[in-house]
């Protein structure tokens, strides 16, 4: 064999068009010629592991049109890993010869399975934190049995299947000599053990399904999609094992006025034309309260302005975002006789040249406010 690849066409023994089923003809014809565990040739390890990686190349469409293209050079620029060594040699005996070579471990403390709860909280609850109580139905330790599936008095006793090891080996003849077939017993599971006498409360399940009231601490600041953990709340374990964990996914309601941005609050205002012309002191909803917001004189459609410290706090570090206030110049559409004689007179001594604005706008400024 030399350092230089051949060309996995020719490893195959196959041509350049050669279909998916002559493909997988041709690499199983050589992978049960130069199996190592079967062929004693000096170079048979080397050969398999050629047919192999070929194969593996060949029966991916997207890495043989690279390499149809490329060839090996356009393996590895386009991120193929190639074939890394002889682990799925179990694979490849269970594939051609219809019986694999892995053996089952004996099971022995299993950690219980996850649960996931979902719980909706309000805008509020989210920004500040809160404790909610929730309900949910789990599989727990059987307290009789204390999780052996035995009635309390009697004890498991040895498998007669397997004598003990949660394994059955069967020989196998085949052309190639004799192969061990190891599976798991399935009259224990691959426990090893049986429960003659099963115990009344989990009927040798050795878990029962119970309803448990937990209490979720919701820190401050939490967002929606924000997953919380809660250790060990999940579903009991078996065989001893430790219990799963509690994930609880929270769903945030939407606000009436109020939208989040990140640790920063959006809220759009409305005030009047004379409110924007000559500047007022309004009151502004805030997460803490009514917040006085000082509207200066001149006030134009789409102004920003910034309350510190009013937004959502930072779950992992002190403080808090801000608030963002933007502000809507409402044009009224109904007036009366002496608000048009005014308007009119006020218009009657204004500019009435168009003047064009730059190209700088709304969407530009809103981003500057938010540090974006």
């Amino acid at each position: 064999m030399t350092d230089e690849k051949r060309d996995y066409y020719e490893v195959l023994g196959v041509s350049r068009d050669a279909s998916a089923d002559d493909l997988r003809r041709a690499y199983r014809s050589l992978a049960r010629r130069y199996h190592p565990d079967v062929c004693k040739e000096p170079h048979a390890e080397a050969r398999f592991k050629e047919v192999n990686e070929a194969y593996q190349v060949l029966s991916d469409g997207e890495a043989r049109a690279r390499y149809d293209r490329y060839g090996h050079a356009g393996l590895n620029q386009g991120g193929f890993e190639g074939f890394t060594g002889f682990g799925g040699f179990e694979d490849i005996f269970e594939d051609l010869f219809g019986f694999g070579t892995r053996r089952p471990q004996r099971r022995g403390p299993t950690r219980g399975a996850d649960q996931r709860l979902d719980l909706q909280i309000t805008f509020e609850e989210a920004v500040f934190g809160c404790t909610k109580d929730v309900q949910l139905n789990r599989h727990e330790t059987c307290p009789e049995c204390q999780g052996s599936g035995a009635e309390p008095g009697t004890s498991p006793t040895r498998c007669p299947e397997c004598n003990g090891t949660g394994q059955i080996r069967r020989a196998q003849q085949s052309i190639f000599g004799q192969f061990v077939n190891v599976t798991t017993c399935p009259r224990c599971g691959g426990r090893g053990e049986i429960v003659t006498t099963p115990c009344t409360t989990c009927h040798g399940g050795g878990t029962v399904e119970r309803q448990r009231r937990l209490s979720v601490e919701i820190p401050a600041g939490v967002d929606d999609g924000t997953r919380i953990r809660l250790s060990c709340e999940g579903e009991a374990g078996l065989h001893g094992g430790p219990p799963g964990n509690l994930y609880v996914f929270i769903h945030v309601e939407p606000h009436r006025y109020f939208v989040r941005r990140e640790n920063d609050i959006l809220l759009n205002i409305e005030i009047n034309v004379a409110q924007a012309a000559l500047g007022d002191m309004v009151d502004v909803p805030t997460l803490d309260g009514t917040e006085q917001l000082r509207i200066p004189a001149g006030t134009q459609n789409g102004a920003i302005f910034r309350l510190r410290d009013k937004g959502v706090p930072y779950l992992r570090r002190g403080g808090r975002g801000d608030q963002i206030v933007v502000v809507n110049v409402a044009i009224p559409t109904k007036l009366s006789d002496k608000q048009k004689q005014l308007l009119q007179e006020l218009g009657d001594t204004l500019d009435t040249d168009i003047v064009p604005q730059g190209q700088r706008g709304f969407v530009e400024r809103l981003r500057d406010a938010l540090g974006l």
